[in-house]
């Protein structure tokens, strides 16, 4: 069955002819799935909400460019991959880690049992760690970092993922294979650069 004759595609044709009620029933159906991306991305609670601002307003003002050819939330899922990426490249430069950004186990080891000094350790370990996390993945292609986000982040199996982006099983799993060596070819180059200083 063509998806555009599915109940979701009748949704999305009423949104896109400017049915405020359609677009508001595709944020409700939606929104509890890409703040699970985004966290899983980001993992910065203070800014999930923020983010997700940012996709819905661009799948508000992206939806009538939207052409059917992939699932209503395959379209969703890459946009919010890629305001995932934005943020990420735009915090890079960042120098602080603020508490909300630990965990509540975290926060409490770092108050009660370990002095001032392992706290800018700590901090100076968890920054360097997303850099690092951030300078690799930038190192593949959009759609192999949404191929490793759907894989590694959401949890889909490679059968999933060939029905959602209608490709061959045996594709995925070479795409997949093809991100991974970059990856640690990346990791390679990285480990043997020169600290920053």
């Amino acid at each position: 069955m063509d998806y555009e004759d599915t109940p979701e595609g009748a949704l999305v044709r009423r949104a896109q002819e400017g049915d405020e009620a359609a677009f508001r029933e595709v944020v409700t159906r939606y929104q509890s799935k890409v703040f699970s991306i985004i966290h899983g991305i980001v993992r910065q609670r203070n800014d999930v909400e923020d983010i997700a601002q940012q996709v819905f307003a661009k799948v508000y003002f992206s939806l009538r460019n939207f052409d059917f050819r992939s699932s209503l939330i395959t379209w969703i899922y890459k946009i919010t991959v890629n305001e995932c990426f934005d943020y990420l490249r735009k915090k890079k430069v960042r120098k602080l880690v603020y508490e909300s950004d630990m965990s509540e186990d975290e926060s409490r080891r770092v108050e009660n049992s370990e002095p001032p000094t392992d706290r800018s350790v700590r901090t100076d370990t968890t920054l360097a760690r997303r850099d690092y996390i951030v300078k690799l993945l930038d190192r593949v292609s959009d759609e192999e970092k949404q191929l490793l986000m759907l894989k590694e982040v959401e949890g889909y199996s490679v059968e999933e993922l060939a029905s959602m982006l209608k490709m061959n099983e045996n594709t995925i799993k070479v795409k997949l294979f093809r991100a991974r060596q970059k990856l640690v070819k990346a990791a390679q180059r990285l480990d043997r650069l020169p600290a920053a200083v």
